[in-house]
C-alpha cells in the first residue's frame, strides 16, 4: 500500500525548546514552512488548532492558493462553530485547494482549554456531540437536496449547501484519541484515525482497537492508520543521542521557566486529562527506550504534551523504525521536528526516500507473491480438470 507523510504547517516558528521569534501569524514564516514540506517530498500538513492561536482555517487557504501539491490537514473543534457553517467553510477550502483537503476533527481533551471557547461540556458529551457533528458535516457535503436534523446537539430544518467539495464524494474525515469513546466515534466516521507514537506492541493493540470499533459500527471498510513522531536525525548514532539530550535538556529549561503551555494546562500543573497523554507518561515511566529508536524523554519532559515520543538515530536507523510500523498496518507517517523548517528539510531529504524505497520493494514483493499463488491456483485447477477428464 502506498506511504503518505505528515508535516506541521506552524504559522510561527516556536516550539517547544525555542522561544517565538515571529508574531503568531507571520505569513513569510508559514508559507516558507509549507513550501519546504512542498519541496522535500512531504503529502500533506497539518493546520492545528488552539483556543488562543490564529484560525487555521484562513493560514490553510493562505498556503493552499499559493502552492500546487501539498495537500492540507485543517484541525477543526466541532465547539467553535455550527456544523453547517463548518461544512460550507470546508467544502470552499476544498474548493481553493482544488481537492486537497482533509479535516481533523477534534473531540478536545482538556476542560480547561475547551472552556476556554464556551464549551462546558463533560468529555464523553463532546464525543457525542464529535459524532453527530461529522454525520451532519458529511451529509452537507454531499446532499443536494434540503434536509432537516433532529440531534442531541444540533437541530435545524430545510438546509442545503450551494458550495460543494471538489473531491467526490466527499474530503476525507481525520480522527484522533485513545480512549474507549474515541476508538468508538472514530472507528464508525473517520477515514483516518490517528495515533501518537507508541511501542510497537502497543501501537498494535491500538490499531485492533479501531479495527473492533469499525467492525462494531457496521462498517466494511476499515479506516487508515496514522501515527506521529518527532524525529531527531544526525549522521550518526552517537550525533544524534548528542542532539536527542540537547533536546530534552532545552524542553525542561523552558518548562521549568514557565514558558511552556500546551492544551490549555500549564506544564507542570495537574495531570493530563486525555487518555492519550497519561498513556504517553506511563509508557515514559516503564522504560526510556523501546524498539529501534523509540524514546520517551522528550514526552516525559512535556508533561506527555500530544505528539512528543521521538524516533532518534541517522536516517536510516529512523527510516527503518519508520518501516516497522507501516508493516503494522500504518501507512500515514506524521513526524515534527523542533527547529521546523530545518527539520522539515532534512527529514524530507534524508529519511522520506528511504522510507519510500523500501516500502516499493514491499509492494512489489508482495504483488509478485500474489501472482505466483495466482498462477499455482490456475495450475492447479487445470491439472484437477485434466484428472476428472
Amino acid at each position: 500500500m502506498p506511504v503518505e507523510f505528515l508535516g506541521i504547517a506552524a504559522t510561527a516558528d516556536g516550539t517547544e525548546t525555542t522561544a517565538r521569534t515571529t508574531a503568531a501569524f507571520d505569513r513569510d514564516y508559514t508559507l516558507r514552512l509549507a513550501r519546504a514540506h512542498e519541496d522535500h517530498g512531504w503529502d500533506r500538513v497539518l493546520f492545528a488548532y488552539g483556543s488562543g492561536a490564529p484560525d487555521p482555517a484562513p493560514a490553510a487557504a493562505f498556503v493552499a492558493a499559493r502552492l500546487d501539491t501539498l495537500q492540507i490537514l485543517l484541525a477543526h473543534r466541532p465547539n467553535v462553530s455550527y456544523p453547517t457553517f463548518a461544512a460550507k467553510t470546508f467544502a470552499t477550502l476544498d474548493r481553493i485547494s482544488e481537492g486537497r483537503l482533509t479535516v481533523h476533527f477534534i473531540t478536545g481533551g482538556n476542560d480547561h482549554e475547551q472552556q476556554r471557547e464556551g464549551d462546558f461540556l463533560t468529555k464523553d458529551e463532546r464525543y457525542a456531540r464529535t459524532r453527530e457533528y461529522i454525520g451532519i458535516v458529511k451529509k452537507a457535503w454531499t446532499s443536494r437536496e434540503p434536509f432537516d436534523h433532529e440531534g442531541a446537539h444540533y437541530r435545524f430544518r430545510d438546509f442545503v449547501s450551494d458550495v460543494f467539495p471538489v473531491q467526490q464524494p466527499r474530503p476525507g474525515v481525520s480522527f484522533g484519541g485513545s480512549s474507549a469513546a474515541a476508538y468508538a466515534a472514530g472507528g464508525a466516521e473517520a477515514d483516518v484515525y490517528c495515533l501518537w507514537g507508541e511501542p510497537l506492541a502497543r501501537t498494535a493493540e491500538q490499531i485492533e482497537r479501531v479495527k473492533e470499533a469499525a467492525r462494531a459500527a457496521g462498517r466494511s471498510d476499515l479506516p487508515r492508520i496514522q501515527v506521529a513522531f518527532r524525529p531527531i536525525i544526525a549522521p550518526t548514532e552517537e550525533l544524534a543521542w548528542e542532539k536527542a539530550h540537547r533536546t530534552v535538556a532545552a524542553i525542561r529549561a523552558r518548562r521549568e521557566g514557565g514558558e511552556l503551555v500546551r492544551r490549555g494546562r500549564p506544564a507542570g500543573a495537574a495531570a493530563p486529562e486525555n487518555t492519550g497523554s497519561q498513556r504517553l507518561l506511563e509508557i515514559a515511566e516503564a522504560g526510556e527506550r523501546y524498539d529501534r529508536a523509540l524514546w520517551t524523554p522528550t514526552a516525559a519532559a512535556t508533561g506527555g504534551a500530544g505528539n512528543s515520543n521521538a524516533l532518534v538515530g541517522t536516517p536510516e536507523t529512523v527510516a527503518q523504525a519508520l518501516l516497522d510500523y507501516y508493516d503494522l498496518g500504518v501507512d500515514i507517517l506524521s513526524a515534527r521536528g523542533y527547529h521546523l523548517v530545518d527539520d522539515a528539510v532534512d527529514f524530507g531529504r534524508y529519511v522520506i526516500p528511504i522510507v519510500r524505497e523500501e516500502v516499493a520493494k514491499r509492494d512489489a514483493a508482495k504483488a509478485a507473491a500474489e501472482a505466483e499463488r495466482a498462477g499455482r491456483a490456475e495450475h492447479d485447477r487445470h491439472q484437477l480438470i485434466a484428472v476428472q477428464a
